[in-house]
């Protein structure tokens, strides 16, 4: 090797690139995006499993034999619920109900001849609430109407997918009274694969998805208004119909 030579092992580096660095294997971008991942994964393994402990439990829901209580409350979202409720009032497993979210058009009469009630039935033992303008607005309806009456035990009649989010919004208001789940089961899902049909996931997912927000709610503290058309809480939230 002659002077002003170098050899190939000295031969000056060519500057690798910034692109390249950034993504090589220790480069801190490639870290966080191999951490973000790792949560990412993580985030929809619990959101799968969740909704199947959620499948689950509304699956497995079944309407009580024999079940008695202080009183009965139904949140509306369709006249079956009500039949329901109005069938366990006539057969004494509560002294009185409250129908609770009615929406302010439909009249006491309206409701009665709906559902085929007796008009004795529903002028001694029947409230209905107008307030309530979803869950959150029935729960606060509900436990107003329970502390007016004193209450001690009530049968909670709602659709079996919408029965979790329901007790977790009484719960929440009142950890006193003893809240017992009625399913209303429009039909045996256990013996279906609801998961095929299109209508009836959707509905699952939807409830699901709401769930998971009130748990958060109630986990952080936080507040979603009061679902209430009126928002003095005060005011009374249910009228007695008359004969």
């Amino acid at each position: 090797m002659t002077l002003g030579q170098t050899s190939n092992d000295e031969q000056p580096r060519a500057p690798r690139s910034r692109r390249s660095s950034w993504l090589s294997r220790k480069a801190p971008l490639r870290r966080v995006l191999r951490y973000l991942g790792i949560l990412v994964l993580v985030g929809l393994a619990c959101t799968f499993g969740g909704f199947l402990w959620f499948a689950d439990k509304v699956t497995s829901l079944k309407a009580p034999d024999g079940v008695k209580a202080d009183a009965i409350v139904v949140l509306t979202g369709g006249y079956q619920r009500i039949d329901q409720a109005l069938g366990l009032l006539r057969d004494g497993a509560g002294k009185r109900l409250l129908i609770s979210g009615a929406h302010p058009s439909a009249s006491p009469g309206q409701i009665r001849r709906s559902t085929q009630g007796s008009r004795d039935l529903f002028a001694c033992c029947v409230d209905i609430g107008y307030e309530a303008i979803d869950t959150i607005g029935n729960a606060n309806e509900i436990t107003r109407w329970i502390h007016d009456h004193d209450y001690k035990s009530v049968l909670v009649v709602t659709n079996n997918y919408h029965m979790p989010r329901s007790l977790l919004e009484l719960r929440r208001l009142d950890q006193v009274t003893e809240f017992i789940p009625y399913p209303v089961i429009n039909s045996d899902l256990t013996r279906r694969a609801w998961f095929t049909e299109p209508d009836v996931l959707r509905i699952m997912l939807a409830e699901y998805g709401k769930m998971v927000m009130a748990k958060f709610r109630a986990i952080f503290g936080l507040t979603q208004g009061n679902g209430l058309r009126t928002e003095e809480p005060g005011d009374k939230t249910y009228s007695t119909p008359r004969k």
